[in-house]
C-alpha cells in the first residue's frame, strides 16, 4: 500500500510529496503545539524566584530536538520541550536557605539547580548503556503493554486538568478553537485536514483579536478580569536578542534535589516512546532502540542544563499533532526545532506568540491531551491485552489508581534531602514491580507491526 498517496487518506511518512511550502506550514503547526508548554516552564520557575530564561529554554528545546534526532538515526518524529517533571526540584532549590545556600543570589541558585539537571541527564545515559548491554528484549519484559498502555493513558489524564484550567479563562474562545480543529479534521480536504491544530490556533486567534477590539475580556490565574489579549510583553521586547547563557555549578545538595527526578522522567520517556510508536506504527523501542532514544533525551537534557536551560522531555502535545495530521515524517518535527532556535533569538516574536490567549491553548489541549489517553487505550487493545486475566486486571487497576490518586506524589527524606516521586513515577514503579512479581507472565516482546495494527510490541 502506498502510504504517501493523498493527504488525509493514508499516513504520510515522507512529507516531501506535499511540497516544501506545505512542509514549512506543518513544521509551524508542531511549533505552535509545543510553544505554550515549553515557555510555561521558565515562566513558572521565574515565579519561584529563579531567573530561568524563556529564550534559553526555546534555544535548547530546538537544539535538544535536533540532537535527539541525530542520536535516533533521524527516525523518531519526537519533539523535546522543557520538562514539567523538574518543577518541584526548581521550587525546592528556590526555597533552600541553609548552609551555603543561605542568602544566596537566585541567579547562583539557578546555576546549581542546572548542575543537578546535568547529572540527571547523565542517569539517562547510564540506563541507555545498561539497555544496550543486556538487550532491549530483556528490559521490555518488564514493560509490556499492560504496563505501558495504562501509563500512556495516565500521561493524557494527568494533563487534562491543565486543559480545563486554561480553557476556563474564556470558555467560548476555547470552544471556538476546538470547533475549528474538529471541523478541519473531520470535514476538511487536502491540506486543511492535516493542519487542524494550526488552523485552530490561527483561526481562534483572529476571532480573539476581533473580540478584543470590541472589549471582550478573560480571567487570569487569580480569577481577575483582564483583556482577552495582552500585548504588554511586546512593548518591552527587542526584535533581536542573545540568549542569557551561563555555566552550571555543581554541589551534592543540588544534585540530590534534582537528579532523582530522572527516575520519573525516564519512566515517562518510555511511555512517550510507546505512545509515539503506537501512533506512527513503527516500533521505535526496538529500532532505532530504546537505548538511543534515552541517550538522545539524556544528552539533550545535560547539554541544556550545562548552559542554563531546563531539562528536556519528549512532548505529548506533538504526539497529539501526529495523531490528528497523520503526517509522520520526522523532517517536519525538525523544522519545528529550527523554528524554536530562530525564535530564541527574537524576544519580540516570542512575545507575539506568547500573547495567544490561554483559553486557545486550553481548547487545543482538550483535544491533544485526550488523544494521548486514547493512544494508550489503542495500545492495550491492539496488543490484545487479556483483561479477563485477573493478573493483567490487577496490574492495570493499581497503575491507574496510583497515577490518579497520588496527585501530589510522595515525598521522602534521604538524610537531609527531600526527594519527591511524581504520581507517574509511582504508577510506573508499581506496575513494573507487580508485573515482575505476580505469576503468570506470558508476554514476549515482538518487533513486527502488521497491517492495521499501530502498536504491535509483542504477543501474549
Amino acid at each position: 500500500m502506498n502510504e504517501n498517496k493523498t493527504p488525509g487518506s493514508e499516513p504520510i511518512r515522507d512529507a516531501r510529496v506535499l511540497g516544501v511550502p506545505k512542509m514549512l506550514i506543518l513544521g509551524l503547526q508542531h511549533m505552535f503545539a509545543m510553544f505554550g508548554a515549553t515557555v510555561l516552564v521558565p515562566i513558572l520557575v521565574q515565579g519561584y524566584g529563579l531567573p530561568l530564561s524563556i529564550q534559553t529554554t526555546l534555544f535548547f528545546a530546538g537544539i535538544g530536538t535536533l540532537f535527539f534526532h541525530i542520536c535516533t538515526k533521524l527516525k523518531v518524529p519526537a519533539f523535546l520541550g522543557s520538562s514539567f517533571a523538574y518543577l518541584g526540584g526548581f521550587e525546592a532549590m528556590a526555597k533552600l536557605d541553609a548552609g551555603k545556600y543561605a542568602g544566596m543570589d537566585p541567579a547562583v541558585k539557578l546555576q546549581y539547580a542546572c548542575g543537578g539537571i546535568v547529572v540527571a541527564g547523565l542517569l539517562y545515559v547510564i540506563l541507555a548503556a545498561v539497555i544496550k548491554a543486556v538487550g532491549v528484549k530483556k528490559v521490555m519484559r518488564f514493560l509490556p503493554p499492560v504496563v505501558t498502555g495504562p501509563i500512556i493513558i495516565l500521561i493524557g489524564l494527568n494533563l487534562a486538568p491543565s486543559a480545563v484550567s486554561n480553557a476556563s479563562t474564556c470558555w467560548w474562545l476555547a470552544i471556538v478553537a476546538m470547533a475549528i480543529i474538529v471541523a478541519a479534521n473531520i470535514w476538511g480536504k487536502g491540506m486543511v485536514k492535516i493542519i487542524p491544530i494550526l488552523l485552530g490556533v490561527v483561526g481562534s486567534y483572529v476571532v480573539a483579536l476581533i473580540a478584543n477590539a470590541m472589549g471582550a475580556t478573560a480571567l487570569d490565574a487569580a480569577g481577575n478580569v483582564v483583556p482577552l489579549i495582552d500585548f504588554s510583553g511586546l512593548a518591552s521586547a527587542a526584535p533581536v536578542g542573545i540568549q542569557p547563557f551561563f555555566l552550571a555549578k555543581f554541589d551534592l545538595t543540588s544534585i540530590f534535589v534534582m537528579a532523582p527526578i530522572a527516575i520519573a522522567a525516564m519512566m515517562e520517556h518510555i511511555g512517550d516512546m510507546s505512545a509515539i510508536s503506537a501512533t506512527v506504527g513503527r516500533n521505535f523501542i526496538q529500532d532505532p532502540g530504546l537505548h538511543r532514544t534515552l541517550m538522545g533525551d539524556g544528552i539533550a537534557t545535560s547539554l541544556a542544563g550545562l548552559f542554563g536551560g531546563p531539562a528536556n522531555t519528549t512532548y505529548g502535545e506533538n504526539t497529539g499533532v501526529l495523531v490528528l495530521s497523520r503526517v509522520y515524517d520526522p523532517n517536519v518535527v525538525r523544522l519545528a526545532a529550527i523554528y524554536a532556535v530562530v525564535l530564541s533569538f527574537s524576544p519580540a516574536f516570542a512575545a507575539i506568540v506568547n500573547s495567544i490567549p490561554t483559553a486557545i491553548i486550553g481548547g487545543v489541549s482538550f483535544i491533544l491531551y485526550g488523544m494521548i489517553s486514547a493512544i494508550g487505550v489503542r495500545n492495550v487493545v491492539e496488543n490484545r491485552v487479556d483483561f479477563t486475566n485477573s493478573r493483567n486486571l490487577i496490574i492495570a487497576a493499581i497503575i491507574l489508581v496510583c497515577g490518579l490518586g497520588f496527585s501530589n506524589g510522595i515525598t521522602f527524606s534521604v538524610g537531609e534531602v527531600h526527594v519527591t516521586l511524581t504520581n507517574l513515577a509511582i504508577a510506573a514503579i508499581a506496575g513494573i514491580a507487580l508485573n515482575a512479581i505476580l505469576p503468570g507472565k506470558d508476554y514476549e516482546f515482538g518487533a513486527d507491526v502488521t497491517e492495521g495494527r499501530s502498536g504491535d510490541f509483542g504477543r501474549y
